[in-house]
């Protein structure tokens, strides 16, 4: 009987040890009234599927889909020394969302990358302590370029007197490599999500989604399917993986009563063109529970929503014409996208993590959630943006 792969997430209980506990599950051990899930995948006949569904423990069941990277527009600077006029060391991204005047600068914050992975050897990221993992099947450091220019807006220390990153002084980076030359999966993604989150990440960043048209031509190629019944299977195949990543961010919700508290915040994704066109935000990114985050450029009037940005968004962060570490060199480059907003975001929530662990000794996941939504802006955007393209506005940096 065929059989198909599918990521499976369940319920399952968590248990602790009592007193004398020898530290196996079963004797000396109690429930603790918590719930945990299992990630796995699983080879399923449409019976056991359909029997999986029935099954109360089952939170989510779906078909691998593709991803890919928020594909950005690369400018390559000619030149890796910024002339040092005072506009020009610290990048404008880093100036919009104020993280230079907050007295936050990452300490103690855990931040994970998941993306195309990371060119360790660039010097922003000399003094930071990198836990790399590899979920693809090729060279574990970043060949594309993309996780690098990511994780230097998020992390990077300052590069020939420039300043490129929103928090420059954390000192421990989670980052996951879930795509590459050979491609990756949803099912990738969501297994990083649960390494990051028991690594004790507080914020993690993800600048990827799901390739809705490549599953559809893998469809018609592969399979042999006509375009229309191909359309319907994949659209089938999205809700079921919108499904799966927000009751991972449930996860991640409930893991904060017990564990270390964490917020997602994803791309929305660069499918727009603006004005003849808007595209609803993608998945991941989608999922209830994951701050979705749109792109802004600058212009006369204030920031404007750049035309490639998605809509139904949370928040708005600087996304063109971003300068951020380039990899396979000690220089930097410019890239436009949703997926240069993300980290700009992400790095602000790391200072508001901050905050909370001062303040708080410990991190809360809606909490975060909140203040980083409840931070955005209109004060310095172009007049007639869009709730519906900006959220609350361009996200802010916690000053005191």
């Amino acid at each position: 009987m065929k059989t198909e792969k599918y990521i499976v997430l369940r319920s399952q209980d968590v248990f602790s040890p009592t007193r004398g506990s020898t530290g196996m599950r079963g004797a000396g051990m109690r429930s603790t009234g918590d719930t945990s899930v299992k990630l796995e995948e699983a080879d399923l006949t449409k019976r056991e599927r359909n029997d999986l569904r029935r099954d109360p423990r089952t939170r989510a069941i779906a078909l691998p889909m593709p991803l890919k990277l928020i594909a950005p527009v690369r400018r390559q600077m000619t030149d890796a020394v910024i002339p040092p006029t005072a506009d020009q060391t610290i990048t404008w991204g880093v100036k919009a969302v104020r993280a230079h005047e907050s007295r936050f600068d990452g300490t103690g914050v855990t931040v994970a990358v998941l993306d195309s992975g990371i060119d360790p050897n660039h010097p922003a990221f000399a003094s930071v302590n990198l836990i790399q993992q590899n979920f693809t099947t090729e060279d574990p450091n970043d060949l594309d370029g993309h996780g690098t220019h990511c994780a230097g807006t998020i992390f990077g220390q300052d590069v020939n007197g420039t300043r490129i990153g929103i928090a420059r002084h954390i000192e421990r980076a989670l980052i996951g490599k879930v795509l590459g030359e050979g491609g990756g999966t949803s099912a990738t993604l969501a297994k990083a999500i649960q390494w990051a989150l028991h690594e004790g990440a507080h914020v993690i960043s993800m600048s990827v989604g799901i390739d809705f048209p490549g599953y559809v031509d893998w469809l018609v190629k592969t399979e042999g399917m006509h375009v229309n019944p191909a359309t319907s299977m994949a659209l089938e195949e999205y809700r079921a993986n919108v499904n799966l990543f927000t009751e991972l961010a449930s996860f991640v919700q409930a893991f904060s009563s017990f564990g270390q508290g964490a917020v997602i915040v994803a791309a929305s994704g660069n499918e727009s063109n603006r004005p003849q066109y808007e595209i609803a935000v993608a998945p991941p990114a989608a999922g209830t529970g994951i701050i979705a985050v749109g792109a802004l450029g600058e212009s006369d009037k204030g920031f404007t929503v750049a035309e490639f940005s998605n809509n139904q968004t949370d928040i708005a962060a600087p996304g063109v014409d971003i300068l951020s570490a380039e990899a396979g060199s000690d220089k930097l480059t410019r890239m436009d996208g949703t997926s240069m907003a993300t980290p700009h975001a992400a790095g602000v929530a790391v200072l508001w993590a901050q905050r909370q662990l001062e303040v708080n000794g410990r991190v809360e996941n809606q909490s975060l959630m909140a203040q980083l939504v409840a931070s955005g802006t209109y004060a310095s955007l172009a007049p007639n943006n869009e709730e519906d393209d900006v959220g609350t506005g361009i996200v802010q940096a916690p000053l005191n």
